[in-house]
């Protein structure tokens, strides 16, 4: 994680609020994150965790707050007033967005370095030769069999569409990458290989991150700081470590002793 004192926050949130006609998806979240830094959101299902996910990623208009974004020539915008084509721009370029359904952030009908070499093209690669060798170079760091680069996702597994959508969400090295509970639906041993993968290209790749997850083991393992969520609301946050290891609030505490072992 980087120096905090030192730096512009990538990403600020204020006030994020959320209804759907009256039911509430969230009400009066914010946050920080910083460059290098990877924030969980955890909690049950139904807290709101999804809905700031896809109100931080602009999918989703909020009822009230805005969302704030530094750019890379370092001036901080507000997204809410960003043209459709630069919000488009950024969420293919600047930013990678991980589904839990990997259907979702991936084309099923095209080959598996189409999927990865898009993302290419979005930032102006054109030369052939040049995009087949990063989706090569992607699908072997995901592990992932690059002898399989002309295959469709359709033929790969759970677990390997997972790993090539976090390819594709990757090669152009984003600045921010959120994951909504990339974990989920894989079974215990895939889901550990995978964690270990996020784990390693996290660090190797200085991301910033916000990972929605009910797992909190996944949180423990991959995240800097914490935030959890009930019913729409912030109940706690802090550094992970703390929180899992010391929860204030009573909800935290409960969520720790039913889901971590003692």
């Amino acid at each position: 994680m980087t120096d905090m004192d030192d730096e512009e926050p990538l990403l600020i949130a204020q006030g994020l609020t959320k209804w759907y006609g009256r039911q509430l998806g969230c009400r009066d979240v914010s946050l920080d994150l910083y460059e290098g830094e990877v924030m969980a959101v955890v909690g049950e299902s139904g807290s709101g965790k999804t809905t700031l996910l896809q109100l931080l990623s602009a999918q989703l208009e909020a009822t009230a707050g805005r969302v704030l974004y530094r750019m890379r020539d370092g001036v901080t915008r507000d997204l809410s007033i960003l043209g459709e084509a630069e919000r488009r721009f950024l969420a293919r370029t600047d930013w990678g967005y991980v589904h839990q359904e990997p259907t979702l952030g991936l084309r099923m009908m095209v080959s598996a370095g189409a999927n990865v070499g898009e993302r290419l093209m979005a930032v102006g690669w054109r030369h052939y030769g040049k995009i087949r060798g990063a989706a090569t170079n992607w699908l072997e760091r995901v592990e992932l069999d690059p002898a399989r680069i002309d295959d469709t996702p359709q033929t790969y597994s759970g677990g390997m569409r997972q790993r090539l959508q976090i390819a594709r969400n990757l090669v152009t090295h984003p600045r921010l990458v959120l994951m909504d509970e990339p974990t989920g639906g894989l079974d215990v041993s895939v889901q550990a290989r995978l964690l270990d993968l996020l784990r390693g290209l996290v660090a190797d790749l200085k991301l910033s991150a916000v990972i929605v997850t009910h797992d909190l083991a996944v949180a423990r393992l991959l995240s800097d700081r914490i935030m959890v969520m009930k019913g729409g609301e912030v109940i706690e946050t802090g550094l992970t470590d703390q929180v899992l290891d010391d929860p204030c609030k009573p909800y935290t505490q409960l969520l720790v002793a039913s889901i971590l072992p003692p």
